[in-house]
């Protein structure tokens, strides 16, 4: 039995060490499991009303293709639009800042923060500049590269193909590994795969569209208020809402100061704080106990570390496969905690002063 573990080992750590060898080509196969695992199941519907399961992979491979190409092609130059003329604002937000705030903070504090913030905006436009003569120089270096250029784009190209086809197999591969388990090993390995789709189920698809509705909340009502920058803020602030209240504080900040700076009133503050209210409402009523519940289980604290852990491990790769790994970790501890719990290495004392006690 102790050899058996040993190989299982040496297997996991050979494994390991190959996957790390070769992160560099991983990222197109693991954005299109991501997508074949969230595809999956609309299939798998499709496919019970009768329809042959090439056409009901064809039309749910149809469905992402739309969604994300519409998103490409219309959301995205909106927010790179609005990135853009946030950048180009700072400078006067600065300035704003010195000749208003900084008096004010003086004669309340008798602190002299005029040198300081004079400075910060100084280092951001040479800086801004610098950098934008360094973007253009590595995309006209880039450009010259024709084999790295030549990567991208099939990188890019075999993120459709390889989902298709694991969307196609995807029943037949998970059988496939379920019938290569060892037989006294697979009881407890489909029930930790059970728990794992639940939690990945109710983070990949739950999560996902909580912070897409999120978004297009705090979006639309901030656009309806006439805040420059709305969709940017409010998109942001979705995505950060994958750490719970995170959004709501960086959307409700942001947003603020923008508001204050475009109107000059107090008041407009008052209506971005019911933008974001309404969201919360719309968060803790409707939205968390539909498609989460209590199944992720992830602290927010887990969360920050899980993002950062794997983008210093496997960059953009590891930011990706974060939040879906630690998730199933959690679930593989719950289960090791609870083997524990219930071993003569947690009960041993207890158990010795029963022992003691009997006649």
């Amino acid at each position: 039995m102790r050899r058996q573990w040993w190989v299982v080992t040496a297997v996991a750590a050979v494994g390991l060490w190959f996957l790390i060898s070769i992160e560099p080509v991983l990222m197109p196969f693991f954005v299109s499991m991501i997508l074949a695992y969230l595809g999956d199941p609309l299939a798998d519907r499709l496919e019970a009303q009768g329809l042959s399961r090439r056409l009901a992979v064809s039309l749910v491979f149809l469905l992402l293709t739309l969604v994300i190409v519409l998103t490409l092609l219309v959301v995205v130059p909106i927010l790179g639009r609005q990135l853009g003329q946030l950048i180009e604002s700072l400078p006067t937000v600065l300035t704003w800042v010195q000749q208003t705030v900084v008096p004010r903070i003086q004669s309340l504090t008798g602190l002299d923060l005029s040198t300081d913030i004079d400075q910060m905006r100084k280092a951001f436009v040479d800086n801004w500049k610098e950098t934008g003569t360094f973007a253009a120089s590595l995309l006209a270096q880039v450009s010259r590269s024709g084999l790295a250029v030549a990567a991208w784009v099939a990188n890019l190209a075999l993120i459709p193909v390889v989902t298709f086809y694991l969307l196609l197999d995807w029943d037949i591969l998970v059988a496939k590994v379920r019938g290569s388990l060892p037989r006294n090993w697979e009881p407890a390995a489909v029930r930790l795969a059970g728990e794992c789709d639940e939690v990945l189920s109710a983070f990949l698809r739950g999560q996902l569209i909580v912070m897409l509705c999120l978004g297009v909340i705090y979006a639309v009502g901030l656009t309806l208020l006439g805040v420059r920058f709305g969709l940017l803020i409010g998109m942001l602030a979705g995505l950060a809402s994958i750490v719970p209240y995170l959004g709501v504080i960086v959307g409700i900040s942001v947003a603020g100061v923008v508001a204050f700076f475009q109107f000059g009133d107090w008041l407009i503050l008052l209506g971005v704080a019911t933008v974001f209210g309404f969201g919360q409402l719309v968060e803790s009523v409707v939205l968390q106990p539909k498609l989460l519940g209590d199944k992720i289980g992830l602290h927010p604290v887990a969360v920050i570390f899980a993002v950062l852990a794997g983008g210093q491990l496997f960059g953009f790769t590891g930011v990706l496969l974060a939040l879906p790994v630690a998730a199933m970790v959690m679930v593989v501890l719950r289960y090791l905690h609870e083997h524990y719990k219930n071993s003569t290495l947690y009960d041993a004392g207890r158990q010795r002063t029963h022992d003691e006690e009997s006649p």
